[in-house]
């Protein structure tokens, strides 16, 4: 059966479900069909050894740069990634777990761009869903399913970056309670058995039980409950550095700082056959040949596509996505809060983050930077979202920092007409050896990578040694983890403090720094608190 006849069967029985839980029933989804579960298990299971093997060392910065030195037009690498974000550093793990050679530069830092500036959500889109129902657009529904599983996979892959987190969406009449708690019955039957948790209706007292400040009253109405629903947070940029690690495990050579400054092409095909490389640490440049060259630079792929051909039209639309940092007492602990309706159409979310509380984000025109900042009317604009649904005053004064990332988002330069910018992705080989993935969202950035890989093999006729494992490979780190592991780094290990003579002594390492060290790297946090451990213990006898 084909994924397109899979999508329609299961599109056909959500209808169904919805209307029977409306009517008081219950059903159940039929399992999906998802290239997660292809049987690739000894494969996995090599590659799981190598990645979560405790005594693994990424190679150092010079044996990466070696290794892309070494690539000569006789000797490719089989692929060489442009983009250290989420969509390169995951090309890179598919390749390099399929047993291809692979390259990888980065201009700035790993997730130094739009992959560290997101709302830090997992999701699946429930305002997609709703377009989808009331369009009757089955595009934004199969983009609404393929998240939701993808949601759970990036979840279960970095369980250690990534977890559930309920969100409470306020209710201010009874028409609302009904159309949220039924839309978000369905994005839970929409996910079927990839659901974090099911849904649920909160009275009154309940909600501001769970959620201290939030409104009573909002715009001269009464709230009469909320409905609270599942989806997942990511620590965004710590995730993309364990791609790049786990991609490194893997064997791909992964650079940062090193900048594509043109292509090599074939003198006879002029296809794409390699890139000159600056480093931008040294200043120094070399070549570094491949089969093929797949840009993943997000925003600035068009930049890309056109040291390929100066002519190549634009596909990506730049839209600017805005967040603000707010001290923790606006969100409580666990939970987070959505915001429905705003002037623009989107809806804003309001989420514990690190001890502070994150706020965002907007959707507006932007032109490309290399350092985007936000508008002063973005960071207000927030803030006006947000007042309505908070018993605390929001003032500007709270605002602790804000950010701005360049959502590329993607037209494919193919289409007969662009009236649809897709919030899919797109995977087009505009220019020979030239594959350009770009386009959707951090939370599928598996299956992007996943489709680049497949369009880069057909490209350059590359023989890989298996097919797509990364749907059951956990990130360095996540393996063997559980979230009880930080009690092992509080037992045994130490934490440098102070007393109040000012004196520092050896002191026991607290829960909150236990967590922390826990939840940034996993099952090598023992590893980083045994270095730090040394050094204190090294400066304080000295």
């Amino acid at each position: 059966m084909s994924a397109t006849a899979t999508r329609l069967r299961r599109v056909a029985a959500v209808a169904t479900a919805v209307a029977v839980t409306a009517c008081g029933g219950a059903v159940l989804l039929p399992p999906s069909v998802s290239s997660n579960d292809r049987g690739v298990g000894p494969v996995v299971e090599s590659m799981r050894r190598t990645i979560s093997d405790p005594n693994a060392i990424v190679p150092s910065r010079s044996v990466q740069e070696s290794t892309l030195i070494g690539a000569s037009s006789t000797s490719p690498l089989d692929i060489l990634v442009v983009g250290g974000g989420a969509t390169g550093c995951g090309v890179a793990l598919d390749a390099a777990t399929r047993g291809l050679r692979v390259g990888l530069v980065e201009r700035e830092d790993f997730s130094s761009g739009t992959s560290s500036r997101s709302t830090k959500l997992i999701h699946g889109g429930v305002r997609y869903l709703e377009k989808a129902v009331f369009n009757v657009d089955y595009g934004q529904l199969k983009l609404v399913f393929h998240a939701l599983e993808e949601r759970k996979q990036v979840i279960e892959n970095a369980p250690h970056l990534c977890h559930a987190l309920p969100c409470m969406t306020p209710c201010f009449n009874w028409f609302e309670v009904v159309y949220y708690w039924m839309g978000l019955k369905m994005y839970d039957l929409v996910a079927g058995r990839h659901i974090l948790h099911l849904s649920r209706y909160y009275s009154v007292q309940e909600s501001i039980e769970l959620f201290p400040t939030l409104a009573r009253k909002g715009k001269d109405k009464s709230l009469r409950g909320t409905v609270v629903y599942n989806d997942g947070q990511m620590n965004d940029s710590r995730l993309n550095v364990g791609l790049a690690c786990s991609a490194a495990l893997a064997g791909a050579a992964v650079l940062n700082h090193a900048e594509v400054v043109s292509f090599l092409k074939d003198e006879g095909s002029e296809r794409i056959i390699g890139a000159k490389i600056r480093d931008n640490l040294s200043g120094q440049e070399f070549e570094t040949y491949a089969e093929v060259v797949v840009n993943a630079a997000g925003p600035f792929c068009d930049s890309v596509r056109k040291m390929a051909n100066k002519d190549a039209q634009p596909m990506i639309c730049p839209s600017s996505g805005v967040h603000v940092v707010l001290p923790d007492y606006y969100s409580p602990e666990g939970m987070g809060l959505i915001v429905p309706k705003t002037k623009d159409g989107r809806v804003v979310f309001m989420l514990p983050w690190l001890g502070r509380t994150v706020a965002g984000t907007t959707d507006s025109n932007t032109s490309i930077t290399a350092l985007p900042e936000p508008h002063e009317d973005e960071i207000q604009f927030i803030l006006d979202a947000i007042c309505d649904y908070l018993n605390v005053k929001v003032r500007r004064t709270d605002v602790l920092s804000a950010w701005s990332g360049i959502r590329p988002l993607a037209m494919d330069p193919t289409a007969k007409n662009t009236e649809s910018i897709s919030r899919d992705h797109v995977v087009c080989e505009d220019f020979p050896g030239l594959v350009t993935i770009t386009g959707g969202k951090w939370t599928t950035y598996r299956s992007m990578a996943e489709d680049a890989v497949n369009a880069a093999i057909k490209s350059g006729k590359l023989s890989p040694r298996n097919e797509c494992i990364t749907g059951n490979l956990r990130l360095v780190g996540g393996d063997g983890w559980e979230s009880s592991s930080f009690t092992v780094l509080a037992q045994q290990y130490i934490r440098m403090k102070k007393t109040h003579g000012g004196k520092v002594v050896p002191g026991v390492m607290d829960t909150a720094s236990a967590k922390h060290l826990s939840h940034a790297y996993g099952t090598l946090a023992e590893r980083v608190a045994t270095i730090a451990q040394v050094g204190l213990l090294c400066s304080h006898k000295s």
